[in-house]
């Protein structure tokens, strides 16, 4: 039988649905760096959250289409839709995190410029802290309490925060704490304004990739839409694939689809450069 156009094209647009989100599932867990660990309530929520959204889109998947495929399809694109956005929240941390970072940078600066040394400009610092570097300070000074060593303690605040920023500047205060030579004032206040300018580039960067990632969710709704709404008011056409053949043509489909997901969803990510603290805790 020749299939007509209109159904072939119903069937690759429903292979988008069917699974799509496949590719995106895998790739949003082979290819996501390590993260800060959440509170294990919140993620139980959040897992909880998506998988009845889940369920429930793919059992009216199921029900009005009756394709297993597009049914499974549902539940891994539900799962793998953040993934759409390209990395964009982690993205916005790291400028927060680095935004923060400068403040605390000129904070030190001008404490130390007060004639006192890293172990007591550092705890009186932590009062003009972000938010989001707090946690860390404190676990920072808490050390210094139990008689860390500076370097060490040091060390150890790089690798919790995991920025390739904060390793130059954490990396000026270990050589300081261990030469205890002068000039930390003026290499402080140039990582502050290199943090700043640094800051700027990726908010430009940041608003070119917006534009990337609002191109890959308008063409995976579009292509969804569109293959719901041929499924819904023109069955006949899309009548040949409720077969076991017709369901592992659209997983061949499916996986096509995915593919240039995960590749739009790469194109719009960040890739965090490389630290120059690696493991630095370690070694004490």
């Amino acid at each position: 039988m020749v299939l007509d156009p209109l159904a072939m094209l119903a069937a690759v647009l429903g292979g988008a649905l069917g699974g799509g989100g496949l590719f995106l599932f895998f790739m949003s867990l082979y290819g996501m760096r390590p993260r800060p660990p959440q509170p294990k309530r919140h993620l139980v929520k959040m897992l909880t959250t998506r998988t009845a959204v889940a369920v429930v889109a793919a059992g009216l998947v199921l029900i009005i289409t009756g394709w297993p495929v597009m049914a499974a399809g549902t539940v891994l694109l539900v799962f793998a839709w953040r993934g759409l956005s390209g990395g964009a929240a982690e993205e916005r941390a790291a400028m927060r995190r680095l935004e923060g970072l400068a403040a605390w940078t000129e904070s030190l600066r001008d404490t130390i410029a007060g004639a006192a040394g890293l172990e007591q400009a550092i705890p009186s610092s932590i009062r003009a802290a972000a938010p989001t570097l707090r946690p860390h300070l404190r676990a920072m000074i808490d050390r210094l309490h139990t008689r860390m060593a500076l370097p060490e303690a040091l060390a150890l605040f790089a690798d919790e925060l995991d920025d390739p920023s904060a390793d130059l500047v954490v990396a000026a205060l270990i050589l300081n704490s261990r030469l205890r030579g002068p000039g930390l004032r003026d290499v402080l206040g140039a990582l502050a304004v290199s943090a700043r300018e640094e800051l700027d580039m990726r908010r430009r960067v940041e608003a070119e990739r917006r534009a990337t990632r609002r191109s890959v969710q308008i063409v995976v709704i579009t292509a969804l839409v569109f293959a719901g709404l041929l499924i819904l008011f023109n069955p006949s056409y899309v009548a040949e694939y409720e077969g076991f053949l017709g369901q592992a043509v659209l997983v061949v489909v499916a996986g096509l689809f995915g593919a240039g997901f995960a590749w739009m969803k790469r194109l719009a990510r960040f890739d965090k450069p490389t630290r120059l603290l690696m493991g630095g805790g370690g070694n004490g």
